[in-house]
């Protein structure tokens, strides 16, 4: 077995590898650029060794400086985890010449499968339904609204050689066809270094499912069962499941079956994912091969008891597999939510900056449930423009989907995150969403369900009673530390009130509280009322309580006259007066907002790529006005209305700050 094994990436997925090898007993070599230098993965690694500037074009990607490291390190192997330079055929080459094991499948099956266009051509000669499109190369825009008028709108614009949804756009006309091909372009060549599109039928209403394969250099290979990742946004997934609650056992054999004879046949070894498109008769087709490790494996892990980073070791040691097919199992249900900093209420744009709070759920392994965090941020550290906006993959597992998701339920309402934007609140609402609780999502969920952007969560009428209880218990016993600390209560005497109105998203209570050593009744109005227990303390910014037998987790922030409150969600101001305050608070104003409408403001940190507009020029709902890249993905801002441009404020290169004012509208 190797003894030293060099991680040919960052963040989570290196910290993930890191863990496999140590347990394996093999030293593990980080890399790392300057804005890594204090990063998770370099603190857990035996050794690490800098490669050069923050930009991935500047060292991640760059096999000369990766090369260097391995020599330097005297690394036996290269696990390169998944993006960068996981599907690069010359890595692999540069690899096998230097006599370095590479921890992924060889060159020739990186070269026919992980290009998009050749994999394509090899399955469908080999037989395998492919979704309808123009495999060969794309010269220009022109050309490429050419193509699409000849496969029909809507189509897929792709990159070759990408993955994770960058270098990939929809286009549903001509416009958008022109603008996507540049934009794809210029994604891919920054992300892989390969600015190849080609373009395929975009599919409406499908259901993306993968399924993943392991295969050794013996000519062994078995299929893993599938994993359901429908749920995307901006062709980039954000909840997997394993299995899916789509498919039968006919269908999963079949693909199963498909997907390993098609890694065979262009000598694949390792592990490896062969992604689907399903219709809803479960008719499937091909869409492309993964020839790496995928973000989301941990779920298959969770249901076959199978660690993929392990078995890829084996693999590249020349072992044969210890598991034949019979041996795969379904086992229970997993779950994973990817947490993204990027701000919900603002278009899902990335977000920049330091992790003030960081406090995962506490991960769990028992027989009734597990919760497991991959991630590779820490508290106090920085979020960086440079890299994708991943934070963490959180997954539960539990011996039933229903199950699975109340368990995801608990510990995204338990996962503090405070400094930067983060998809928190929108996970929590999926969780609940009817759709995805009857396991009827398709890869259009997201745009149908939330059409007009991400708002926030309205709590029913059920659960806002749950936190008005809550929070007037809490309030009660921040209300008698008060009391304790300024003198005002002697011997213990209680001197504050039993009687307080909640106010919580538009909704007033009435309530009485009745105390006693183990807890709270807490009264309504209307002659209802729930018990309260927890061991909340003023002061606590999450609160895990006890309302009506059922469980309540609470992110508590403290704003004048009450909490800052989320769950499930749900980011709401709760108020907690005594009744002579809540009438007098009826009679103030509301603060009215400032009044944007004229303005384009800088939804995100990033760097103007391009401008489309001068002064004086009229435009149009819907046109172009600028360009902004973060976090390698390329954002397009389009005129909300029609318009003159008064004022111009800022010139492609500038770097922009969240709410900079880029245009001025008359």
């Amino acid at each position: 077995m190797f003894k030293k094994i060099l991680i040919a990436n960052r963040g989570e997925i290196a910290c993930r590898v890191i863990k496999t090898a140590r347990k394996m007993g093999i030293g593990t070599v980080a890399i790392y650029s300057d804005a890594d230098a204090q990063a998770l993965h370099v603190q857990m690694a035996d050794e690490a060794v800098h490669i050069g500037p923050p930009p991935a074009n500047q060292s991640y990607i760059v096999i000369d400086k990766v090369m260097a490291a391995i020599k330097e390190s005297g690394a036996e192997a290269v696990h390169p985890g998944y993006g960068f330079l996981s599907e690069n055929s010359k890595f692999a080459e540069a690899l096998a010449a230097a006599g370095v094991a590479f921890v992924g499948p060889p060159v020739g099956a990186i070269e026919k499968m992980g290009d998009k266009i050749t994999s394509k051509k090899i399955a469908k000669e080999a037989g395998v339904s492919t979704v309808p499109g123009y495999m060969g190369i794309i010269e220009d825009a022109d050309e490429a609204v050419k193509i699409s008028n000849e496969v029909g709108y809507p189509v897929m614009l792709k990159a070759s050689a990408g993955g994770g949804g960058k270098g990939m756009r929809i286009a549903w006309n001509d416009e958008e066809a022109r603008e996507g091909f540049q934009s794809s372009k210029n994604e891919a060549a920054n992300s892989f270094g390969d600015d190849r599109i080609f373009i395929e039928k975009f599919v409406t209403q499908p259901r993306h499912i993968e399924i993943q394969v392991l295969c050794d250099s013996h000519g062994n290979g078995i299929y893993l069962n599938e994993r359901e990742c429908s749920i995307q946004r901006r062709q980039q997934k954000v909840v997997e499941e394993a299995p899916s609650p789509f498919l039968d056992e006919a269908t999963r054999k079949a693909m199963g079956e498909q997907a390993v004879a098609l890694a065979l046949a262009v000598g694949y070894t390792s592990a490896g994912t062969v992604e689907f498109i399903v219709d809803g008769d479960r008719n499937f087709y091909f869409l492309e091969m993964n020839t790496r490790l995928q973000v989301e494996h941990p779920i298959t892990e969770l249901i076959t008891d199978v660690d993929l980073v392990e078995q890829m070791i084996r693999v590249a040691n020349g072992e044969k597999l210890s598991i034949s097919q019979k041996d795969v199992k379904i086992n229970g249900w997993a779950i994973e939510n990817r947490l993204y900093a990027e701000d919900p209420y603002r278009g899902f744009l990335p977000s920049i900056g330091r992790l003030t709070r960081y406090r995962p759920p506490a991960e769990v392994v028992a027989d009734t449930h597990v919760v497991r965090n991959d991630t590779g941020v820490y508290e106090g550290g920085e979020i960086s423009m440079y890299y994708d906006p991943m934070i963490a993959k959180l997954c539960t597992w539990a011996p039933t989907r229903a199950e699975a998701i109340e368990r995801m339920r608990v510990a995204l309402d338990s996962f503090e995150v405070e400094g930067i934007g983060h998809n928190l609140p929108f996970l929590s609402a999926v969780m609940d969403h009817p759709i995805f609780i009857a396991g009827d999502m398709t890869t259009a969920f997201i745009e149908e369900q939330y059409p007009d952007g991400f708002q926030g969560v309205e709590l029913p009428e059920s659960e806002l009673r749950r936190i008005a209880a809550a929070t007037a218990a809490m309030h009660r016993v921040a209300e008698i530390r008060r009391a304790r600390v300024s003198g005002r209560m002697d011997n213990h005497e209680r001197k504050v009130g039993a009687s307080w109105n909640v106010a919580v998203q538009g909704q007033s209570f009435d309530v009485m509280i009745k105390a006693d050593q183990d807890g709270s009744n807490v009264f309504f109005d209307d002659g209802t009322d729930l018990r309260v227990s927890g061991d909340w303390t003023p002061g606590d910014q999450l609160a895990t309580m006890t309302v009506a037998d059922a469980p309540l987790i609470l992110k508590v922030g403290k704003i004048s006259g009450g909490f800052r409150i989320r769950t499930r969600g749900a980011d709401v101001k709760v108020h907690v007066r005594t009744p002579r305050q809540a009438e007098l608070a009826r009679l103030m104003p509301e603060k009215v907002a400032p009044d944007t409408s004229k303005m384009l403001l800088c939804p995100m940190p990033g760097l103007i790529v391009k401008l489309n507009v001068e002064v004086g020029d009229e435009v149009q709902e819907g046109q172009a006005l600028c360009t902004i890249e973060a976090m390698k993905m390329e954002n397009i801002l389009r005129a909300e209305k029609q318009g003159v441009v008064s004022k111009v404020n800022a010139a492609a290169g500038d770097s922009l700050a969240v709410d900079d004012v880029i245009i001025e509208f008359e």
